[in-house]
């Protein structure tokens, strides 16, 4: 996910699902690297004159497997020096969830401030999910206070892995500062992997045994006593 200028600069860059020559690079990338990528946030075109944050899930052959568009809007108030964060004035919220089949799990998507609302992550899992990408550009000032126990405490009530990409660095001019700590953790809530700083990357398994073992000895979705989640229309 990309924090960089103003969210209105997106628009410069926003392209529809066949055109964007962004969707269409990072498919390229899938390709030539055969990997599944998880590929956002990417700004579509929406019909308002807003775009949409979306995440593309393609396969190692670039084609696309599913998308996301994000269903919660950064629009806060935060202690750093820019202060107002106003997603909604360029982005249009999403109406659906989105967990895709792959040869190795299903893949639920949800995208930086969606980390928040635990609702999404159980419907995620309701839907089969075994794994949640979680491409994230969280600020230094909430990220250092909250995107860690965030991450661990979505993967512990999911029981799933969660994939937490977290942009790191200053931006536009040191104005913005994103907090990094990109992250792989289990069911269990384990960090398996994690780069605090810097640009790289993390690596590690995924253990279906592990994932099975704890869903069976803590069955968390057979016991909740409250009704499914049930995503409203978008405020």
């Amino acid at each position: 996910m990309l924090f960089g200028g103003h969210e209105q600069q997106q628009l410069s860059v926003a392209g529809d699902d066949k055109t964007s020559e962004l969707k269409q690079a990072l498919a390229a990338l899938a390709n030539r690297h055969r990997v599944y990528m998880v590929a956002g946030t990417i700004p579509i075109l929406a019909n308002d004159g807003r775009v949409y944050s979306r995440s593309y899930l393609f396969d190692d052959t670039g084609d696309t497997l599913g998308s996301y568009d994000k269903l919660h809007l950064f629009d806060v108030e935060v202690a750093d020096s820019t202060r107002s964060y106003r997603e909604s004035d360029t982005f249009c919220p999403g109406d659906r969830i989105s967990v895709i089949d792959t040869p190795f799990g299903k893949v639920g998507l949800a995208i930086c401030y969606d980390v928040r609302f635990a609702d999404l992550f159980r419907a995620l899992r309701a839907a089969g999910a075994d794994i949640i990408a979680l491409p994230s550009a969280f600020t230094k000032v909430t990220g250092e206070a909250h995107w860690q126990v965030l991450v661990q405490a979505r993967a512990i009530e999911s029981q799933c892995y969660i994939l937490a990409a977290d942009q790191w660095g200053k931006h536009n001019q040191g104005s913005r500062e994103t907090w990094g700590q990109s992250m792989i953790v289990d069911p269990w809530g384990h960090i398996v992997a994690e780069r605090k700083t810097g640009t790289g990357w993390v690596q590690g398994q995924i253990d279906r045994q592990q994932l099975n073992d704890i869903r069976q000895q803590i069955p968390v979705v057979e016991h909740n006593r409250f009704n499914l989640p049930v995503l409203t229309t978008a405020l």
